[in-house]
């Protein structure tokens, strides 16, 4: 059967949202420039051979509208390539790499690019297609969101929901529209994640990112920006060095009065844009190219929007169990760090060994634009195998929503 292959990748340092480093620079630019950059680490690959963009975005408005896979296209001059921008929130460009992978196994193209964008600091900047005052919710979640809201102001306790229960018990819809920290809060419920079991977790994100940043890892996985003023952005804004427990120990909860989510246990707001590279072992074969990794399956799952932090837990089991393969059989682990509150129980569901996760820092360091993020991954769990020699990678993440998905690489 047809191989899918990953031959190259390419991400943009991550910015704070509104004030940092990429802030200025508009998502469709960002992208064409990640994705320009991908197709020239693969020269003998013609451009024009790219038989779909595919881009992944969490906010398709505004300066991000109008399938802005499209607009990078004809961007590049590439007239001949279609594009197609998709939204699976946290996981979009995670997605566009499985429809790669799909249509390469379906036998319905041999190279396609994948690719992810989030650009908060300009993603509703020229939006017309919202009123303000028009209430955008469906009415049929009225309650839901209201007993969402009710903790967020009176805490855990308020009507009597510590912990967090199915509200499908009490005949309710769940809240789809709940606020991504309030999951992680109802995950650290449900699950019993103290506060200080988060902020170590966060912590050792930092370090590890900090670490990694002082042995060249991070200027490896990063394709430096140059902006309009000629400033050459090669590092991403978030990595903080020295920080401590007792430092995050400070901070206050963020999403209720009660709570254990704070600024500095989850991720913060990003701009940022990543592209992968995939082809088909024909395409390998004919150039001669020398692949980075094999795409061996995946999985995506659904479950109550309410603890999606817990997504990544059956998405993984559905991926491994068709790869064949096992946890234990994995190298390295990525997951994506929305909030420590969710990966601390999703790593111990599934087994992770800690010394194989997120082994050069997370999302809480390093930052989560949310349409970039899977291909961002992508390219730092293929960095991080080739550093440590490892042979399988899982790259895994919750989603907005409700969801989760989950992708086995090998490296050859």
């Amino acid at each position: 059967m047809t191989e899918a292959y990953i031959v190259a990748t390419a991400r943009s340092p991550i910015g704070r949202a509104r004030k940092g480093s990429l802030a200025g620079l508009r998502g469709d630019d960002l992208t064409a420039r990640m994705v320009e950059a991908a197709l020239a680490k693969v020269p003998a690959l013609d451009p024009a051979r790219v038989e779909d963009l595919m881009l992944g975005c969490g906010m398709p408005g505004g300066e991000q509208g109008m399938n802005m896979a499209r607009i990078v296209s004809v961007l590049l001059g590439l007239d001949g390539v279609p594009g197609t921008t998709v939204n699976r929130y946290c996981s979009s460009s995670l997605q566009t790499t499985r429809m790669a992978f799909h249509a390469i196994k379906a036998g319905e193209g041999d190279v396609f690019v994948s690719a992810g964008v989030e650009s908060v600091s300009n993603s509703m900047r020229g939006s017309s297609d919202y009123i303000p005052g028009e209430k955008l919710t469906n009415p049929r979640f009225d309650e839901a969101m209201a007993r969402t809201e009710a903790r967020a102001v009176g805490g855990a306790d308020a009507a009597g929901l510590r912990p967090w229960r199915d509200p499908r018990e009490d005949g309710l819809l769940p809240d789809a529209y709940i606020a991504m920290g309030q999951t992680a809060e109802n995950v650290a419920e449900l699950r019993g994640v103290t506060r200080d079991e988060q902020d170590a977790f966060a912590a050792r994100s930092q370090q590890r990112a900090e670490a990694a940043i002082a042995s060249g890892f991070w200027a490896n996985d990063i394709t430096p920006v140059t902006l309009d003023d000629g400033t050459v952005v090669s590092a991403d804004d978030g990595p903080r060095a020295g920080v401590t427990v007792e430092a995050l120990a400070g901070l206050d909860p963020v999403f209720r009065p009660d709570g254990t989510v704070t600024a500095g246990n989850c991720c913060p707001l990003n701009d940022g844009a990543a592209a992968v590279v995939v082809v088909s072992d024909r395409i390998v074969d004919e150039l001669g190219l020398t692949p980075l990794a094999r795409i061996v399956s995946t999985g995506v799952s659904g479950l109550s929007p309410e603890i999606m932090g817990l997504g990544p837990v059956e998405a993984s089991r559905r991926a491994l169990a068709r790869a064949g393969l096992s946890i234990e059989d994995i190298d390295l682990v990525e997951l994506n760090e929305a909030f420590a509150a969710q990966v601390i129980p999703s790593a111990r569901e599934l087994g992770i060994d800690p010394e194989r996760l997120n082994v050069h820092g997370g999302a809480i360091a390093v930052g989560h634009p949310f349409g970039m993020t899977g291909a961002r991954i992508t390219s730092t769990l293929i960095n991080g195998l080739a550093a440590t020699g490892g042979r399988y990678g899982l790259e895994t993440m919750c989603v907005g929503g409700g969801q989760g998905m989950a992708l086995v690489l090998e490296r050859v």
